[in-house]
């Protein structure tokens, strides 16, 4: 199955000189960008009247009084303003997508647990109906907390747009592309990268190159942000030049169309008469975003030990307690190892956080068998995890020369809560029941002779 779909055609702007086509450099930044020349006031934000006829009106994604480096909002100058883009609403059901808390009685959360990749199927799925949820955390109310989901998507959404106003979505494609025409501008986003989506922010998902599979971690608490690098200092992990915002782009389209909203794990959709993708010019810093994870710099040990894997952090959204996150997005890409006398891999350990983990592309070091692409592991809360017997075996006996780790590609979605299992996760999921045996053949080793290793 390989469908692919013409986009729908958006008025974009001109590509910013020095920059990548379509994309503006930078994380966090104020930017502006306009597709009609002169769209975009200057030297003030709600003008008597706006060129064009547009009106102007304000995104905003942090409460107005939030702390002038952390207050971020996007001023939009659009065909309708996005109250004409609401009428009433109807509940629908999206049966596979949940939110916290999700609990289930004869659901057990507590264990290790890994997933063969979820397998495509011949029935058509868009960006909406495609979505599973694997795992839940926190509360979606009270705006703590995260899900985990696969995605699997064959059709484009047709006249069918949607927002959360839940969370912003992380999104890791694992296979095919995917193009998201937002409010905002065009993000076209394959294997390899990365996009966040914003909390409010209005899309639709179109298949480029399908089918598509990928990992979605939905962020119901404090917006990512790039993790503070300490004494690591200035340069490497992820840089803030290599994400990537759209140029601004509109449709100005009539069509009977629908807007689905996410809303307190609930979806409601109303119908609207046009497109509501009409923004000709945006000025602001609450815009998505794309980031190509081959540009992620790792720094590691160059002398002993492994450090803790907080260093493979790419993205953060803290939490009311300093330095523990509601979620961080940790990444394990290619590198060099090349510490003295030092179990390479990831050691044993039982953390606070719970970890779902998930495979891109290639083979995990601590795991050689058995997390294959497209796969996905859970950790949860200070349950005990480490090595199988045969990465044990091999890192403990290995030439310790510099090698270079290759062909690997894995991240983590990590939070302070612990995750709780769906029923899709536990009965439908392609779970592999034997996971928890490939510690069993670890053996005792202990000799207490002095001296002996």
């Amino acid at each position: 199955m390989n469908r692919q779909v013409i986009p729908t055609e958006m008025t974009q702007a001109p590509a910013t000189t020095g920059t990548t086509a379509g994309y503006m450099p930078g994380f966090g930044n104020d930017f502006e960008t306009e597709a009609l020349p002169g769209a975009l006031p200057q030297g003030m934000n709600s003008p008597q009247k706006c060129n064009y006829g547009l009106y102007g009106e304000q995104l905003s994604g942090t409460a107005f009084t939030a702390p002038s480096h952390q207050n971020e909002r996007t001023w939009c100058y659009r065909i309708r303003p996005s109250v004409k883009h609401s009428g009433r609403y109807a509940r629908i059901d999206l049966p596979y997508w949940k939110s916290a808390p999700h609990v289930m009685d004869d659901v057990i959360s507590l264990g290790q647990y890994r997933w063969d990749p979820v397998p495509h199927t011949t029935e058509p799925m868009t960006w909406l109906t495609g979505m599973r949820t694997m795992t839940t955390a926190g509360d979606v109310n009270t705006q703590v907390g995260m899900a985990s989901h696969i995605y699997l998507v064959t059709d484009s959404m047709l006249d069918s747009y949607f927002y959360s106003a839940d969370s912003e979505l992380l999104v890791v494609p694992q296979e095919g592309h995917l193009r998201f025409c937002t409010e905002l501008g065009i993000i076209d986003l394959a294997p390899k990268e990365i996009a966040i989506l914003p909390r409010g922010l209005v899309y639709r998902v179109e298949v480029v190159d399908g089918p598509a599979r990928g990992f979605v971690c939905e962020n119901y608490g404090q917006k990512f942000a790039l993790p503070g690098r300490g004494p690591i200092g200035a340069n490497c992990m992820a840089n803030r030049r290599d994400f990537k915002t759209p140029v601004a782009a509109f449709e100005d389209r009539e069509a009977p169309s629908t807007l689905t909203i996410k809303w307190c794990g609930q979806f409601h959709e109303t119908r609207i008469g046009h497109s509501p993708l009409d923004v000709v010019a945006w000025h602001g810093n609450y815009a998505p975003v794309k980031y190509d994870l081959r540009t992620y710099c790792p720094v590691g040990a160059v002398l002993f030990d492994h450090p803790d894997p907080s260093i493979f952090t790419v993205l953060t959204a803290p939490s009311g307690v300093e330095g523990t996150a509601n979620i961080d997005f940790v990444l394990f890409r290619e590198r060099w190892m090349v510490a003295e006398d030092t179990f390479r891999p990831p050691w044993y350990h039982k953390n606070i956080m719970s970890e779902l983990m998930g495979n891109i592309y290639g083979q995990y070091d601590a795991k050689p068998k058995g997390f294959v692409p497209g796969g996905m592991s859970l950790h949860n809360m200070m349950l005990p995890h480490g090595p199988d017997k045969n990465a044990f075996e091999g890192a403990s006996n290995a030439e310790l020369d510099a090698v270079k780790l290759d062909n690997t590609m894995s991240f983590m979605f990590e939070t302070r809560f612990p995750q709780h299992l769906t029923r899709f996760a536990a009965q439908e999921a392609p779970l592999q029941d034997d996971y928890i045996d490939c510690w069993d053949s670890l053996e005792k080793k202990f000799d207490g002779t002095p001296g002996k290793k």
